[in-house]
């Protein structure tokens, strides 16, 4: 196994998983940039699917520029927030995950689609099985009622950070996107 290094949140990170990414992300990104559909396929997702979906807006969170690419820039200051960040930034990425129109604010399709991909992956793991007692809608509705604090509809990013911060369930309902370290490394360990 390779080094193991202590983060700041006092969870390990291994250096050869990342060394590894490095070397494939140069490998198949020649140009520095990485696409969608090399973004799907360096993490070993397949185009369709249940992590499809949540790879998609991981890719759109990862692409701070806009510029439908991820420059090695973007991909390691993203690997360093999911790996090393705290809470409060964690969210601020995790809403930008949940805005895949990048509005500034989430509305409830928006929230629908990202709870059903989160649900796909959580079931193919067989994981927490418990965060299942609610449908999907149920679980948006519930979301809304505790995180919508002005009632309009929208989550805004000061609403989704006080609520993810306020209620266990909330930021327990928001753990893979809190940990896309794992989701990463989830997928590439399945690919050796």
């Amino acid at each position: 196994m390779g080094q193991i290094q202590q983060t700041e949140n006092s969870k390990d990170v291994d250096v050869q998983i990342i060394q590894n990414m490095y070397q494939k992300f140069v490998l198949e990104c020649p140009s520095g940039l990485l696409s969608l559909h090399e973004f799907k396929r360096f993490f070993g997702v397949a185009a369709t699917g249940e992590a499809s979906d949540y790879a998609e807006s991981m890719f759109r969170a990862f692409d701070r520029n806009r510029d439908n690419t991820i420059d090695f820039l973007e991909f390691v200051a993203a690997l360093n927030l999911v790996f090393r960040g705290e809470l409060e930034p964690k969210l601020r990425w995790s809403f930008k995950v949940y805005d895949r129109d990048c509005n500034g604010y989430v509305d409830r399709d928006e929230l629908k689609a990202i709870i059903n991909s989160i649900y796909k992956i959580k079931k193919g793991t067989k994981k927490d099985e418990d965060d299942f007692k609610l449908t999907v809608d149920e679980a948006v509705d519930r979301l809304l009622r505790a995180v919508d604090t002005d009632n309009d509809g929208h989550i805004n990013m000061e609403e989704f950070i006080r609520g993810a911060q306020l209620d266990p369930w909330v930021l327990n309902m928001l753990q893979l996107d809190m940990n896309p370290a794992g989701w990463v490394l989830e997928q590439r360990s399945a690919q050796f």
